[in-house]
């Protein structure tokens, strides 16, 4: 029997690729649960404007976050029919001991139509502090245990809405609904009277 002396340079060639090939598994597992979920969030939070949905696994990138977690991060883009193609980033968090992913976020990217690029709001008035202020609200009258508000502020998106006096501000967050519970994400929009700022309506989903 004949035995080969590696050298420490070479052994820690090998040690590399053993972890490699170990870990390799894992990330898959993280892609796909990370993806699955951040899918499901996209199609619940869009309906039919997703109905076709696609990442960019050239953009895709994982880090080691606490204990078993990895952190999976990438872009994206989602179409339906009549919606046009929208492009978006994500995060989550993927355990790998739980096989669970948590804190599963993503934020449109801001692609904006002929019409909404041609239109100038009066920003006047316009106050995004008090939409999530209103929409905040609203939220602790949905979940009165409520424990965490985020707001994206990168998510903010002004259009012209159905009265020519009112703007409509629209965004992305995450609510922690009760302590404990993991965040989810939610989108809020504001009718917004342009005259005086003053917040004609707020809607929040979840």
């Amino acid at each position: 029997m004949k035995f080969h002396l590696v050298s420490g340079s070479s052994a820690m060639i090998l040690l590399l690729a053993l972890n490699l090939a170990f870990a390799q598994p894992e990330s898959s597992k993280a892609i796909e649960n990370c993806e699955t979920a951040v899918a499901e969030t996209v199609r619940r939070m869009r309906g039919a404007s997703a109905q076709e949905l696609h990442f960019a696994a050239a953009k895709r990138s994982l880090l080691p976050a606490q204990d078993d977690e990895t952190s999976v991060r990438g872009e994206g883009r989602y179409s339906g029919r009549t919606s046009g193609s929208h492009g978006f980033t994500y995060s989550c968090a993927y355990n790998a001991k739980t096989a669970t992913t948590s804190g599963v976020m993503f934020r449109e990217t801001g692609d904006r139509t002929q019409a909404e690029v041609a239109w100038q709001p009066d920003l006047t008035f316009v106050s995004p502090e008090a939409c999530e202020a209103a929409s905040a609200a609203e939220l602790k009258q949905k979940f009165p245990r409520v424990a965490r508000i985020a707001f994206g502020s990168d998510s903010r998106r002004l259009s012209p809405a159905a009265d020519t006096h009112t703007s409509s501000l629209a965004g992305l967050g995450a609510v922690q609904r009760a302590p404990g519970m993991q965040a989810v994400p939610f989108n809020y929009r504001c009718e917004i009277d342009n005259r005086d700022g003053r917040i004609v309506s707020v809607q929040t989903s979840p």
